[in-house]
């Protein structure tokens, strides 16, 4: 006959079960990435690394984490919280129900990105139901009613996969793009998100030396260094206000790189000195102009060759894009492909990969 427990005995042992991480079971919001034209896949790559993001669309994800992960995204200009009401024209969404869903929505973002003002983004935006949403959020939610540098940028359209409207708030008081390490700038400074794709698309590897030629503020250097280490790391200009801005820039961002007032073709290292050249060439309207650059480019293309080691990489990104193909059709010391073509203020520049043939 078994005999019964007694008081105090050891249970039998359950194996526990796996608890995984507990942010995957809080509720999941949706949010849309916004990347510069051109660089949507560079945008997707880097989302598809997001722990936790799921049911990744395109650049449509839902994800139940902590939205502060999200501000550290780098590829993408913007990231924006949506939702939707089955309403069939945006002044649905000033009915009772609505309107508090909407400000309960919009107010959860107020306090996760400490927004000051707000502006609205839409189709007849200046129409006097727009008007009306604008002056109920005013006063709902408290804050200052800014239509041209509002910090909480509401977009309101018709939903992509439904009758109704959605409405989408950016995360953040500014773009991802306005980088906080940027504390000095300079006119015809790089965008950078087309900086970080460079980087990312010529490959991150410990091992690689790296230069940036006509460095300018330095956009290239931050970007590159907060991904993580390489062998080396040198940046030159020859304008002196171009090195201090590209020291403080790489201060703010606490990162130490060499950046000289040195000309890129004059630099007297030995060949064979770095294995990936990375740069941003005059585009020939804010600095330099196209005379300049006729002799710049094939010179440029001759001392990078020299300085590149055997299996090096040489990336450019240019405006002068009928310059640059001749220039490539005429050698024949570098083989080429495209990387990406860009919309970024008013330009398309392309970037290109080269390796030594």
């Amino acid at each position: 006959m078994p005999r019964s427990p007694r008081s105090g005995s050891a249970r039998p042992h359950r194996p526990k079960r796996p608890q995984g991480d507990h942010r995957a079971r809080q509720p999941a919001h949706e949010y849309v990435a916004e990347a510069l034209p051109g660089l949507e896949e560079v945008a997707a790559a880097e989302l598809g690394a997001v722990p936790l993001a799921r049911d990744i669309r395109g650049l449509r994800f839902w994800y139940p984490g902590d939205p502060e992960r999200l501000t550290r995204l780098r590829g993408p200009v913007a990231v924006y919280r949506v939702q939707a009401w089955d309403v069939p024209r945006p002044r649905g969404l000033l009915g009772h129900q609505q309107f508090g869903e909407l400000t309960a929505y919009l107010g959860e973002v107020v306090r996760l990105g400490g927004h000051r003002s707000f502006r609205l983004a839409a189709a007849g935006r200046e129409s006097s139901v727009m008007g009306r949403i604008a002056d109920e959020l005013q006063s709902a939610l408290d804050l200052p009613f800014d239509p041209e540098e509002g910090e909480l940028l509401i977009r309101l359209r018709p939903q992509e996969d439904g009758p109704g409207w959605e409405v989408l708030a950016r995360i953040t008081p500014r773009p991802l793009s306005a980088r906080a390490w940027r504390v000095c700038n300079l006119g015809g400074g790089l965008n950078a998100t087309v900086a970080f794709a460079l980087h990312r698309l010529a490959g991150q590897r410990e091992e690689d030396r790296i230069f940036n030629p006509m460095s300018g503020s330095g956009t290239l250097l931050v970007e590159r260094a907060l991904m993580g280490p390489s062998a080396a790391m040198v940046g030159v200009d020859t304008d002196p206000r171009a090195v201090e801005c590209a020291r403080a820039n790489l201060q703010a961002a606490g990162r130490d790189v060499e950046v000289a007032q040195v000309d890129a073709l004059q630099t007297g290292l030995p060949a064979r000195s770095f294995d990936l050249i990375v740069s941003d060439l005059p585009w020939g309207d804010a600095i330099g102009d196209h005379r300049a650059n006729a002799a710049l480019y094939p010179a440029f293309l001759q001392e990078m060759h020299r300085l590149c080691s055997r299996h090096g990489r040489l990336v450019v990104l240019t405006h002068e894009i009928r310059l640059f193909e001749r220039l490539l059709r005429e050698q024949t010391h570098w083989h080429a492909r495209e990387l990406f073509q860009v919309y970024s203020g008013g330009h398309h520049p392309k970037a290109y990969l080269l390796g030594k043939t």
